[in-house]
């Protein structure tokens, strides 16, 4: 991916590591439309920080279908798009059937809403002579937290829909490109941006950009801090790599 000189649309960056990314992407030469839910934050980001902006719900179809065909009209250059939004939940599926609500609307959001955006901006991406899709998974597609069981499933659903489609995509215009966070300072989870676990959130949009821009043939874009979970089972440590991070788990 080539880190500058293009339209990017990143859904669910309105904060987080969404925002930061789009905040470089801008600095560093693009034209970069930021969606979310929250008309008024929205807003906010337009006017401060400059952003071209569209109202979104990932977990709602209707929604992408209406955003990503206004997106498409108003910047028919568009030639990336960054899909951002999810959501992170704890769950306890050993106290019952309620438990369900919660886990069907994290499906709803982090595969469906992923999917869903991908299949309407495809056929435009495809008229582009130089078109990137990137995903967001998790170091958690590789090694579970004991935690977020439903969240787990769906980061490890993107890394293979992520795999297949860049197979089926080979030899087009399109690059598909998988970011894979470790543990970052965000509010993906209540306390998570305290935690002395994570990765300064700074930090980890720094180091993202710089391999956009050292590497721009990568297929998974991997911060060092996410070697632990990645490459556990490669070698040969990923139950005494379940052991340590279940035990470094707040929750």
């Amino acid at each position: 991916m080539n880190i500058t000189g293009n339209t990017v649309f990143l859904p669910g960056a309105t904060s987080g590591i969404g925002l930061a990314l789009a905040e470089r992407l801008r600095d560093a030469g693009n034209t970069v439309v930021v969606g979310g839910r929250r008309r008024e934050r929205l807003d906010e980001l337009a006017a401060s920080e400059g952003f071209d902006t569209v109202l979104i719900d990932t977990a709602d179809a209707d929604s992408i279908r209406a955003a990503t065909a206004g997106v498409v009209s108003r910047h028919p250059d568009l030639n990336v798009v960054i899909a951002m939004a999810g959501i992170m939940r704890v769950e306890d599926w050993t106290a019952g059937p309620e438990v369900l609500a919660s886990a069907e609307e994290t499906v709803m959001t982090n595969v469906l809403g992923p999917l869903r955006l991908i299949a309407h901006l495809l056929p435009h991406l495809q008229s582009r002579p130089d078109a990137t899709i990137m995903t967001v998974s998790s170091g958690l597609a590789f090694v579970p937290l004991r935690a977020t069981p439903t969240y787990n499933a769906t980061k490890a659903a993107i890394h293979l829909f992520s795999e297949s489609l860049r197979l089926q995509l080979e030899g087009t215009s399109v690059s598909v490109l998988e970011l894979e966070p470790p543990s970052v300072a965000t509010d993906l989870l209540p306390g998570q941006r305290e935690s002395s676990f994570a990765m300064n959130l700074e930090e980890f949009a720094d180091e993202v950009m710089a391999i956009l821009r050292d590497q721009p043939d990568v297929a998974e874009v991997q911060v060092e801090r996410l070697a632990f979970l990645r490459r556990a089972e490669a070698e040969g440590r990923y139950a005494e790599t379940v052991r340590q991070l279940n035990a470094a788990d707040p929750h």
